[in-house]
């Protein structure tokens, strides 16, 4: 079983969302946490399995589809996309189990599952097509959940989302042709394998332009700015659990997707680019946390918010050195951890006032003391304070960072500081003062299904903010062969300064690589 485990993690929920339509809509829920609950514990055994000490690709599961064109289906994992996978699994178990009373609930459920499956195969996935199979379909449920049960705009905030995303996709497809048809170049075979590709080495002039294919329809799914607009009409108008999945997981596509393909292919490319997109990255992080203390609307915050920490994800994936990218890596699982605690804790509230106006709060720490006692630590999590899982993240991508630029580090480090500003604020407005509202004066306190999904993310904020090694271990020994491989495959001086020799072997590949004139 073992040796599939891979596949049954990707197809197991949407099975289980097929059998779904035969179940009564009375006992879904109940269905629904238990298939959710089991893929859970398979990722937990895909960890305990996980040899900590390899760097290289693990539980590696091949077939043939479209032999003549080299397309395969080629499934692995390693330290950079194995706790991606764990985090999938696990927000879809508390994004089911926080479910309030809607409509169609089962519906709901149904989607989530199918969803589920495109998001544990776009970081499983090691054969480009079908990356790119899983990386589109991962689109249809994200739109009906936006489209069916989002809020009066929804129609709008889905198609926008679904064009944005689409259209970017579109322009990394073309990347992925002309990938393969280079490696046909060099080999005289046609390949869509990933790492098969990372053998190519390709000119400068060629990877410029790669890059900038790849580029666009990952920097759209992060998405950095000026490619982010689409983001906050989808968080705006999404229910709790599409907010939740697309902030915990699916921005996450866009950072992974620079880190497993971009890097490792193009690092001549990386190095050109690298400070025009850290100069994106700081202002993504500066005007996005500007924005953020204009808003009204508490979702609209965290929204914002989300979006300013995604900038800082950036920045140490683009530091092309271990710290770096290994911070950039811990930080997509504790922006996750983080922001999707902040969405389910709006959601709580919202389910009781039907408002996310802050301007119909205030006091709800004496009226809600429980859930103000969370929403703070989340919050503090939020700014990186130390001993919380943000911590960790930010201090290494900024300490990559630094290695490259120490003055655009040190902006990026006084921006962040813009986001403890914003959040207190409003955290002032909501939970501090009077209870100037005759509504809220009885509001019930954090309920058992709310402290169900909300306590574990408590836990991991504070366990991996205090003892991260068990995540950060295997991080760091699969990006040091990243790290070694671009080293190695950098064609210019200015690459070789900027990408550190670790002197340490590839675990990778083992294959000499290819030359592309």
């Amino acid at each position: 079983m073992l040796d599939h485990i891979l596949s049954i993690l990707i197809f197991f929920p949407a099975i289980a969302g097929i059998f779904g339509f035969a179940i009564h809509k009375d006992s879904i829920r109940a269905y629904g946490i238990s298939v959710a609950i089991i893929e859970f514990a398979l990722s937990l055994w895909l960890w305990f399995s996980f040899d900590s000490a390899v760097s290289g690709m693990q539980f590696m599961e091949f077939a043939p589809l479209v032999s003549s064109f080299g397309i395969n289906y080629i499934l692995g994992v390693d330290g950079i996309s194995l706790f991606i996978i764990i985090l999938a699994s696990f927000f879809t178990m508390i994004g089911i189990a926080s479910l309030s009373d809607m409509k169609d609930v089962k519906n709901m459920i149904i989607t989530l599952l199918f969803l589920q499956m495109t998001m544990v195969g776009v970081f499983a996935a090691l054969d480009a097509i079908v990356f790119y199979i899983f990386w589109e379909l991962s689109l249809v449920p994200m739109l009906y959940i936006i489209g069916a049960w989002g809020g009066p705009l929804r129609i709008y905030a889905s198609v926008k989302f679904f064009l944005y995303t689409f259209a970017g996709s579109l322009v990394m497809l073309v990347g992925i042709l002309f990938m393969a048809y280079f490696y046909y170049q060099a080999t005289g075979v046609w390949s869509f394998a990933i790492l098969e590709w990372y053998r190519l080495v390709l000119p400068e002039s060629f990877q410029l332009w790669l890059f900038a294919a790849f580029f666009i329809g990952f920097a759209i799914k992060v998405p950095m700015f000026p490619f982010h607009t689409w983001l906050p009409y989808a968080h705006g108008q999404a229910p709790t659990i599409g907010s939740v999945i697309l902030a915990a997981i699916l921005l996450k596509m866009g950072t992974y997707a620079f880190i497993r393909f971009s890097l490792p292919m193009f690092p001549d490319a990386s190095v050109f680019f690298m400070f025009p997109i850290a100069i994106l990255a700081i202002i993504m992080i500066i005007y996005t946390a500007m924005v953020a203390y204009a808003q009204k609307d508490i979702k609209q915050v965290v929204a914002y918010s989300s979006v300013s920490h995604m900038g800082v994800i950036i920045l140490g994936t683009f530091a092309l050195n271990v710290e770096g990218i290994t911070g950039s890596i811990f930080l997509m699982i504790a922006h996750g951890v983080v922001s999707g605690a902040l969405f389910l804790l709006v959601g709580v509230i919202y389910d009781r006032r039907k408002t996310k106006m802050m301007s119909e709060f205030g006091g709800l720490a004496s009226v809600m003391p429980i859930y103000a006692t969370i929403f703070g630590l989340m919050l503090m999590a939020s700014v990186g304070m130390p001993l919380t899982i943000n911590f960790v993240g930010e201090f290494l991508s900024l300490l990559g960072f630094y290695q490259q630029s120490q003055i655009l580090t040190i902006l990026a480090g006084i921006a962040i500081v813009v986001g403890a500003i914003y959040m207190l604020t409003a955290y002032k407005k909501m939970f501090f003062g009077e209870v100037t509202k005759d509504e809220n004066k009885n509001l019930p306190d954090v309920n058992k299904r709310e402290m169900v999904a909300l306590l574990p993310l408590v836990v991991i904020t504070i366990w991996l903010g205090i003892y991260p090694k068990p995540v950060l271990e295997p991080i760091n020994n699969s990006v040091e062969s990243l790290v070694q491989l671009m080293h190695d495959k950098a064609t210019s001086d200015e690459a070789k300064k900027r990408i550190p020799n670790l002197n340490k072997g590839v675990e990778i590949i083992n294959t000499p690589a290819q030359e592309v004139n």
